[in-house]
């Protein structure tokens, strides 16, 4: 066993210092770079400092106390004195570090005391250094976390593989570069006598993070703001022909496939009125996309088609709302087409717990024909009503507030994110802080691409100036200025940093060992992900995790928004992953590039699509799965024995023989063996293949001395398909 000079330090009450001198000073024979004793010598160094403060005193020297109103008086060292002069000095030497008496106990001294110098080895002097010794050592006791295991050993003055083996007793496995958690620390700090400190660094610092409880605004300073309306429903129902014909746009013809995949926020003016609209994708994998656009807007339209009927995302949509606590008003839409039925969807509306009004329930409900344009003036006033009922009202002039409703990237623009202003105004210039996102905001630009002065309340707008990109859904608010941001964004990303290190997943036990090395043997796919808009990389990566598999993992190694790139072929060359990339193009030379690294690149336009090729390039990674295909049969009528080999004469029975197929050779429904047709005759001409009914000369592979008459040649083929996940 042995104990280490921190542990010696604090049984002494010395620093490391010291207890090196004293190492050396009593002989004890101890490399400089040693940081820990043998028990005997270290039991030896014990009695012999305990031995030595008992009878004399070595580090004492003449030692000078001054006495209030008199000289200092000297004290000889016990050293020098000797029996009942030694116990004396001894008293004496104690009383000198006794507290005083308090001053209203003290005697009044007749004449005002000289100013006397106080010496630089008083006891005073003394209790001071050893006060400050005392203050760094206990100073050097507390650990503040963040910290890795070699900072610790540096610290503490071991090597860091006697950390790692404390660490092994107790089950707990980590590395030299690991950053420590909690257990850990408190494992180590109960063996080396140190405090783990608990407080946060931004305790410290007095930095709170940015606020997510939105504030009360005075009933004064409130103004009426118009009303933010979601359109939500299935897929292909027409909700984005709706929005075109409201904008008077095309908007449906621009997306891939004819659905939409992004989410959009647009405002259109109803007699006066504005109204702010959010379109949302209707396909199952924008599920996250739908929910943001529930949680952001005042009134959701839900639109049905007269012929579909309710469909799962309808369902969707209607328990997002419900669950947000947000009204519904229901357009019919497809009223005009054949195999609509208006009774039905109100049916089906009763059931889902929304009656219409004319059945005796609260819903606002009409029918509708987006691409006519038919009741779109009564569906908007039916909108208006409901926002009169809620009594929508917002603070202009208080600090301006969003959400960020989708983010991407624009060649010239940088880092561009639509947004909806919640509360206050929001102007170019401003500074505006979304987590550990900073922003100076360049312009804004509305949703035709013009510059605007300002954005106010309920106005969908597109903010430029970002400094890294905030993730959709995210949360904003303006800042004093660009400095104050930066210092709320740095104390937000140190509190996600210091959790991020305590959710990491710690291997405590040989079994999580096990699994970890099983998990690094299994086949992995490892993916880039790339996307125009954060939106769609999110419900891209959302359906990618949702690919679960025994026999094949994926690993997505990084996600960003924005083309392909040199960097990017560079990357997946290196960690030997493929890039997905979504509705985004790749750079200038990436093509090249690519193939002359062997990066395969998957892209396409339509969300599903590009789903499906990433789970076929996860099947590619198992082994194929063969099937064989009949093709057909022939009889052996003659075994015909040239002078280049053994040509077996048939006659096809069958469906058709293929040269170079694989071949059977079947006797009395046993197979003999199998090979493959080298060559296949009819009457003197070499040919590819022979149908049924016809004769033809077979030659077979190794073969042809064990063919017999009336055997069978049975001839197939081998097909390769990729195996199940």
């Amino acid at each position: 066993m042995t104990v280490s000079i921190y542990q010696l330090a604090h049984q002494l009450h010395k620093d490391i210092k010291s207890v090196r001198l004293l190492i050396k000073q009593y002989g004890i024979a101890l490399p400089e770079t040693a940081s820990t004793l043998s028990d005997t010598d270290a039991n030896a160094l014990l009695k012999k400092v305990k031995s030595n403060a008992q009878s004399t005193h070595v580090a004492s020297p003449t030692i000078k106390k001054p006495l209030i109103g008199s000289a200092p008086v000297r004290i000889a060292s016990p050293k020098n004195l000797g029996g009942s002069q030694s116990i004396t000095a001894l008293n004496a030497f104690k009383k000198s570090f006794a507290p005083a008496a308090p001053i209203a106990a003290r005697p009044a001294p007749a004449t005002a005391p000289k100013a006397v110098a106080k010496p630089e080895n008083t006891p005073s002097a003394a209790g001071s250094i050893a006060n400050k010794d005392a203050a760094k050592m206990e100073q050097n006791r507390v650990i503040k976390p963040p910290i890795t295991l070699t900072e610790l050993a540096n610290l503490l003055e071991v090597k860091p593989f006697t950390l790692i083996r404390d660490l092994m007793d107790q089950k707990i496995f980590a590395s030299m570069g690991q950053v420590l958690d909690e257990n850990a620390l408190k494992v180590l700090a109960d063996k080396y006598h140190f405090t783990v400190e608990t407080k946060r660094r931004s305790q410290e610092r007095n930095v709170q993070p940015v606020p997510v409880k939105p504030k009360v605004e005075p009933a004064d300073h409130l103004e009426p703001r118009p009303p933010i309306v979601c359109i939500l429903g299935h897929v292909d129902h027409g909700k984005t022909t709706l929005l075109d014909t409201l904008r008077k746009a095309n908007v449906a013809a621009k997306e891939a496939g004819g659905i939409t995949q992004h989410i959009g926020a647009y405002q259109v003016e109803v007699e006066g009125k504005k109204i702010t609209f959010l379109d949302t994708p209707g396909h199952a994998v924008f599920s996250n996309i739908r929910q943001r656009g529930a949680t952001v807007t005042d009134i959701i339209i839900l639109v049905v088609a007269a012929d579909d009927g309710f469909m799962p995302q309808t369902k969707e949509s209607l328990q997002l709302a419900q669950k947000e606590n947000v009204p519904v008003v229901v357009a019919i839409n497809k009223m005009d087409v054949k195999g609509a039925n208006i009774d039905r969807i109100k049916q089906q509306m009763q059931a889902n717990g929304i009656a219409p009004e004319e059945w005796g329930g609260d819903t606002l409900c009409t029918e509708i024909s987006a691409l006519k344009g038919t009741n779109l003036d009564k569906l908007l006033q039916l909108v208006l009503l409901q926002a009169e009922m809620m009594e929508l009202k917002a603070n202009p002039k208080g600090t301006p507030e969003g959400v960020v409703v989708e983010s991407r990237t624009e060649e010239g623009q940088g880092i561009v994110t639509t947004a909806i202003i919640t509360s206050g105004t929001l102007k170019p210039g401003d500074a505006l802080v979304s987590g550990t996102h900073v922003c100076k905001v360049r312009c804004l630009l509305d949703e035709h691409g013009k510059r605007m002065a300002q954005a106010t309340p309920a106005t969908p707008v597109q903010i430029t100036g970002w400094v890294t990109m905030p993730s959709a859904g995210c949360t904003f608010r303006g800042s004093k200025n660009e400095k104050e941001a930066r210092k709320e964004a740095e104390a937000c990303e140190r509190e996600l940093k210091q959790n991020q290190s305590n959710n990491v997943h710690k291997i405590s036990s040989i079994d999580d060992l096990m699994a970890a090395m099983e998990t690094q043997q299994q086949k992995t796919l490892k993916v880039l992900l790339r996307s125009d808009v954060h939106g769609s990389l999110e419900a891209l990566e959302a359906c990618l995790k949702g690919i679960h598999s025994d026999k094949v993992a994926l690993n997505i190694i990084d996600t960003r928004v924005g083309q392909i790139t040199l960097n990017d072929i560079q990357t997946a060359h290196a960690g030997k992953a493929i890039i997905v990339g979504f509705n985004t193009k790749p750079a200038n030379g990436v093509q090249a590039a690519a193939k002359q690294k062997g990066v395969r690149m998957i892209q396409h336009n339509i969300i599903y699509e590009l789903i499906e090729q990433v789970r076929n390039a996860m099947r590619e990674l198992l082994e194929p799965e063969w099937s064989e295909t009949k093709l057909g049969s022939a009889e052996i009528r003659k075994v015909i024995t040239l002078s280049k080999g053994t040509i077996a004469g048939c006659m096809v029975v069958s469906g058709q023989i293929v040269r170079d197929a694989f071949v059977r050779l079947i006797r009395k429904g046993k197979i003999i063996t199998e090979t493959k047709a080298y060559t296949l005759k009819h009457f003197k001409d070499y040919v590819a293949e022979v149908k049924s009914g016809t004769e033809c000369g077979i030659g077979l592979e190794d073969a042809a001395s064990d063919c017999q008459e009336g055997d069978l040649i049975e001839c197939y083929k081998k097909v390769s398909s990729l195996p199940e996940l």
